[in-house]
């Protein structure tokens, strides 16, 4: 990284962990048998699949990171092939577990909620995740990104429930900032491929109480996020709060997205981070 250019610093969000997945059991315990069958903003998947995913996901990472579990024969795959993997896990996860009654199921998300809770509050920050953090571009992360990826996923299915059955969203700024922050650190990877000289920055604006702004800047052949804007300005976009987290999650299309988002000087450039996905699948 080029002097005078400041690296973003970690995310810390373990401590969030029981907050979010407090507010989600509430949410569930709160619904009726119609808002289960309530379709959202995951093609095919209803309430009642969310719920399942999440359970499943949960049971999942504690399985295999925590406890060391092989839940799955293939050996290390990346690129599409990892794509192909997760979404049969997460279809097999779904499959299984939204036969469960909602009682139940609620039932064995609190037990799992705890474990979670407590799994990542006991990692070191700083120390090797177990996986990398795919779509970030990432062969090998540390916990933190990790565990800030995590609470992405218990973030954002939440709020997809949340928006499928019209409760108020978590959209605060100390639950909704730290994913955003997440989100945008695949920024450097989104844009690999897209040209520009060295010294150059493009920023990136998250509108409303809940966001802020990153600042891409061009160092020789790569792009890096940092702190504060180093070089020219050659592109800025806006992005209202209420849709980031649909954008980063393929839950709204390109062109409703588009006519949201504001942007000024380099419209190729400004435009591309509707491209950033910060999920697998």
């Amino acid at each position: 990284m080029s002097r005078g250019m400041e690296p973003l610093p970690p995310i810390q969000t373990a401590h969030l962990f029981p907050r979010v997945e407090g507010k989600l059991l509430e949410l569930l315990r709160s619904l009726g048998p119609d808002d289960w069958e309530r379709q959202t903003v995951a093609p095919r998947w209803k309430v009642r699949d969310v719920a399942a995913h999440l359970l499943d996901t949960e049971l999942r990472k504690l399985s295999m990171a925590r406890d060391g579990g092989r839940l799955m024969d293939a050996g290390p795959v990346a690129g599409a092939g990892l794509v192909a993997l997760i979404d049969g896990l997460n279809a097999e996860g779904v499959r299984v577990y939204r036969r469960l009654s909602p009682e139940v199921l609620t039932a064995l998300m609190e037990v799992a909620s705890r474990e979670l809770c407590a799994y990542v509050a006991s990692l070191d920050p700083f120390g090797q995740a177990p996986f990398g953090v795919s779509w970030a571009g990432q062969e090998r992360s540390p916990n933190w990104f990790d565990t800030a990826r995590e609470l992405t996923e218990r973030w954002h299915h939440q709020q997809q429930i949340r928006l499928a059955v019209d409760r108020p969203g978590i959209l605060t700024r100390d639950l909704y900032h730290p994913v955003l922050d997440c989100f945008l650190r695949a920024l450097p990877f989104t844009y690999r491929s897209v040209p520009a000289r060295s010294g150059v920055f493009a920023r990136f604006n998250v509108s409303g109480e809940c966001g802020g702004s990153w600042f891409l800047c061009r160092d020789g052949e790569a792009w890096t996020l940092a702190v504060a804007p180093v070089g020219e300005k050659i592109a800025e976009t806006t992005i209202p709060q209420e849709i980031a987290w649909r954008i980063f999650t393929k839950g709204i299309g390109r062109e409703a997205a588009e006519a949201q988002v504001r942007v000024e000087g380099d419209a190729g450039i400004g435009l591309h981070v509707l491209s950033l996905v910060a999920i697998v699948g």
